[in-house]
């Protein structure tokens, strides 16, 4: 049997001043960001390729991404990727018989839908999404 493969949807990067960064990516790369506010964890959205109106890729296979704030915690110094599910608990579910763990609590983001962190076998800290209009 086939299983249905999960894409990559969305990157994060970390970064220790986000203006610096916003710059850097905006001047470099051409990409757009845009800061949200204290409700969305001061969170900067990033727009790498042209999106149609309801802010979805119009070209295959690029995705979007966002800044998050570095901290202390190790687990914050490093890129991730955020991989979408059709069912968030069960994808939980899935993680821990594989070996991963789960890490904090499932959050949802308005309009968004509803992500989880999780830890891999290897170390590597990935977000789960499960879309509001899945």
């Amino acid at each position: 049997m086939n299983q249905k493969m999960n894409p990559v949807v969305h990157f994060e990067m970390p970064a220790e001043d986000k203006n610096r960064m916003r710059k850097f990516y905006e001047t470099t790369f051409g990409w757009q960001t845009n800061q949200l506010g204290p409700e969305m964890g001061n969170y900067i959205t990033v727009t790498t390729t042209e999106t149609d109106e309801n802010r979805m890729v119009k070209k295959p296979g690029t995705i979007n991404g966002g800044f998050f704030q570095k901290t202390n915690d190790p687990i914050s110094q490093y890129p991730s990727i955020v991989i979408q599910v059709e069912n968030l608990e069960d994808s939980i579910k899935k993680v821990e018989a594989g070996g991963g763990k789960i890490s904090g609590n499932i959050d949802t983001i308005p309009s968004v839908g509803k992500v989880v962190s999780i830890i891999d076998t290897e170390g590597n800290r990935i977000s789960l999404i499960e879309p509001v209009n899945n």
